[in-house]
């Protein structure tokens, strides 16, 4: 089977399952419209903290999105990435603030691939229960979301493992409870548990482009941390999580596209110049027209990448990478021509168009560029 045949009969499959779970999208939508309006954003953006520990609270009472994807024995509700993908869509298309992909992307993925039964325990159920903020310390000074440069380091002093180094980038390290570290031992790649709190952790916040999503520098000195899992064992760990977050971060973008896309049609039904609409000029329904494109083959390499983390198939790798760069750079194009439709207006910060425009450039980066999952995708498939 060619991989544009299996690409559209995945998809097909999807959509079928999309219209089978319409009720709990609309029910997600109407909750993350109703906590997530655009002044909210905004008050957001300028709070430190980066979310509503109320509304947090709300997603776990309410809807149990914190446990959605989890088993139902750490008090989730055991379904796949497929539904996970939904949520996460549907808070892409709100530019949602808040420790959600953090927490139930990256961290809850780490600990649910860590082989660690006694780790699993103690945590997820936090995580379900929405009692737990809880992100993944990978990236150092160099930026790197691959693993290749981690220089933090453990040791073993009086049957206590201590934690030091400097991680950056950290998503809501600033707030976690439970930061899931990367660091060197002397078997290799390990991973760590450290409570925020802890002694020997410094923490600060970074000052980012996208305010929508935050971000923070953590310092150990000589932490106390618990190793999950085997001491060495972290690599396959580590590339489960990027794959995650890559397929992940493609359903939000897909949400971010899609309503950069409306933005850009609505204003052009109602705006006028030279007595006419600007809809009905050719080149604004050439730009409309390329964001429609853009969206839906976005939204198919997306879903694909979903279905693949839900089945854990084992061309995951390589679809999510496929997924993460056309994502990124449709979303980039979308969120751009949505500007342009808008005019000068859509340059001011005081219009929603920004707040999509800088996501969209921040989430290109994040986990890596389009041009590393490029290569990624390419030596994947033998290229």
């Amino acid at each position: 089977m060619s991989g544009l045949q299996q690409l559209a009969d995945v998809t097909a499959s999807f959509t079928g399952l999309a219209e089978e779970h319409e009720d709990f999208r609309e029910s997600v939508r109407s909750f993350v419209e109703r906590v997530s309006p655009e002044d909210r954003v905004r008050r957001l953006m300028a709070d430190e903290r980066g979310h509503d520990p109320q509304v947090w609270r709300q997603m776990a009472e309410q809807l149990g999105l914190q446990g959605l994807a989890l088993p139902e024995r750490f008090g989730g509700s055991g379904a796949s990435f497929l539904e996970l993908g939904v949520v996460l869509e549907e808070m892409g298309r709100a530019v949602m603030c808040g420790p959600f992909f953090s927490t139930v992307v990256l961290a809850a993925g780490a600990l649910l691939h860590c082989g660690d039964e006694q780790a699993q325990d103690d945590f997820l159920p936090g995580i379900a229960a929405g009692e737990t903020i809880a992100t993944v310390a990978l990236t150092e000074r160099s930026g790197s979301w691959w693993g290749e440069e981690v220089e933090a380091r453990a040791t073993k002093e009086d049957g206590i493992w201590r934690l030091t180094g400097v991680k950056s980038f950290v998503l809501d390290g600033h707030v976690a409870d439970l930061l899931l570290v990367f660091a060197r031992t002397g078997a290799g790649l390990s991973l760590f548990a450290v409570y925020g709190e802890a002694a020997g952790v410094t923490r600060r916040a970074l000052p980012t482009v996208d305010q929508t999503r935050k971000q923070a520098v953590v310092e150990f000195d000589r932490t106390p941390a618990r190793l999950i899992g085997a001491e060495g064992g972290a690599r396959r760990v580590l590339g489960r999580v990027m794959d995650l977050a890559a397929a992940g971060l493609a359903a939000e973008q897909v949400g971010g596209a899609q309503r950069c896309l409306e933005m850009a049609v609505e204003y052009a039904k109602v705006r006028t110049q030279f007595g006419r609409q600007i809809g009905s000029f050719q080149a604004i329904k050439h730009k409309c027209a390329d964001m429609l494109m853009a969206v839906e083959t976005a939204r198919s390499a997306a879903h694909y990448a979903l279905y693949a983390a839900a089945e854990d198939l084992e061309e995951l790798p390589v679809i999510a990478s496929l997924a993460k760069a056309y994502c990124s750079d449709a979303y980039s194009m979308v969120a751009t021509e949505n500007v342009h439709v808008h005019g000068g207006i859509g340059f001011t910060w005081e219009h929603p168009a920004h707040l999509y425009f800088k996501r969209a450039m921040s989430s290109a980066l994040l986990f890596g560029d389009p041009d590393r999952h490029r290569a990624r995708y390419a030596e994947g498939v033998g290229l």
